[in-house]
């Protein structure tokens, strides 16, 4: 998946908004809260995850995903979205914006 299918994968979710990084990388918030972060380059991104969601995509694909910051639960997983399946890559950007999004719009999602 490249850069342009994870923006489209973010439209398709309720509230997301776009903004600028400290660096001038995209971020993807919802309710001004970050759910993930494009690289500069835009080959990877950094990608809100449980611990133990973290530790499991480490263990069966070291080459796509690698740990990234942890902070409270939640535990960030880096994504190489060239190596990355796809399908499972959209799953983890839905279920980082569901980590993040409120109730309201996780309903919109589902409903």
């Amino acid at each position: 998946m490249d850069a342009a299918a994870v923006v489209k994968v973010m439209a398709g979710l309720p509230g997301v908004e776009e903004h600028e990084g400290w660096a001038g990388q995209p971020v993807f918030k919802v309710r001004n809260k970050s759910f993930a972060y494009l690289s500069e380059d835009q080959t990877r991104m950094h990608l809100k995850a449980l611990r133990e969601e973290q530790e499991a995509l480490i263990a069966a694909d070291p080459e796509a995903y690698a740990p990234s910051w942890d902070g409270g639960r939640f535990a960030w997983v880096l994504v190489q979205l060239e190596l990355a399946d796809p399908g499972e890559l959209e799953e983890l950007i839905t279920e980082a914006w569901r980590l993040t999004a409120p109730k309201y719009l996780i309903a919109q999602l589902d409903g």
